[in-house]
């Protein structure tokens, strides 16, 4: 009898590591400790070119790039997202990056599919959705 069952029905995603491109990985680290509150997993080479800064279950993965590997023009007229983070709730999480003088490109709201987001962007431009199904 062959098994039916095919790899999507039996394997588990458990996590995505999104990555991002930055033209400077120390700078980059820096912000998201400093104003995003996560910490540095790992940095690699010297100076680093690759890095991984994590947050509770968000994992991103940080590679150096001497240019722009998306237009810059073309990621804000499109509001291209680098990456979107799950939260249980939205508020505390929005007001604790206003109290680090965290800029928002969009502020908490609710959108029409039901989730509260906000997004805020690294200094490399690098667009970061943060949603949660509530608001506090």
């Amino acid at each position: 009898m062959p098994d039916t069952q095919t790899a999507a029905q039996i394997t588990t995603v458990v996590a995505a590591e999104p990555q991002l491109f930055v033209t400077d990985v120390d700078r980059a680290c820096a912000y998201y400790v400093e104003k995003l509150g996560f910490s540095v997993a790992f940095a690699y080479g010297e100076p680093p070119f690759y890095a991984q800064v994590g947050r509770g279950g968000a994992q991103l993965n940080l590679r150096l790039l001497s240019e722009p590997a998306i237009d810059p023009d073309l990621r804000e007229r499109e509001e291209l997202l680098a990456a979107t983070i799950t939260l249980d709730v939205a508020e505390p999480l929005y007001r604790e990056f206003q109290r680090a003088g965290v800029e928002f490109r969009e502020g908490l709201m609710m959108q029409p599919w039901g989730a509260w987001t906000f997004v805020v962007a690294d200094p490399d431009g690098n667009r970061i959705l943060f949603a949660a199904s509530s608001r506090a």
